[in-house]
């Protein structure tokens, strides 16, 4: 099965200077413990952003040269980097960023989703073009943190959306 994961703030806000406009240490714990073992498809800039890499990422970069960290393997598109995903056996996330999303939304069954219930600065909008419209709420959670940048408490709502009929991939070409 192919999910994605992202958080976005209330004015659409997912990203800042390469990585979350926003510092919540239990929500970024919770997407750590739900990604665990999975095999993931990272853009560059978000690949870039991390500290820690697990094995099984897929890289979508067109930069031939990019150096890559144990593990972790640059593939040319976001479908080649699903389908290589998908071939280890593991659970498969798509974590970003906005343009990754965009192209695997099709072919994403399920959909977590952290609505963080404030406004942030930011650079990067989550796609307009992604809507979850024809997509199911199968499970939701709320929890107030404390943002620590701000110090104040925030509304978190840990959602997940399944859609019944996902694009099919084409078959990996090796």
């Amino acid at each position: 099965m192919i999910s994605a994961i992202g958080a976005v703030a209330s004015n659409g806000m997912l990203g800042l200077d390469g990585w979350l406009p926003w510092d919540i240490p239990e929500e970024l714990a919770y997407f750590e413990r739900t990604v665990a073992g999975a095999a993931l498809v990272i853009g560059r800039l978000t690949y870039e952003s991390m500290d820690v890499v697990p094995e099984d990422s897929f890289i979508v970069s067109r930069q031939s040269d990019l150096v890559m960290r144990p593990g972790c393997v640059r593939v040319d598109s976001v479908v080649t980097g699903l389908q290589c995903a998908l071939a280890t056996g593991k659970p498969v996330f798509v974590i970003g960023g906005a343009s990754i999303y965009a192209a695997a939304w099709p072919y994403c069954r399920r959909f977590f989703l952290t609505r963080i219930e404030m406004s942030f600065e930011g650079d990067t909008l989550f796609p307009d073009v992604i809507s979850a419209g024809d997509w199911h709420l199968v499970a939701e959670d709320r929890k107030i943190y404390l943002e620590k940048r701000t110090g104040q408490p925030v509304v978190c709502r840990f959602l997940q959306y399944e859609q019944e009929s996902p694009h099919k991939l084409p078959l990996l070409d090796l």
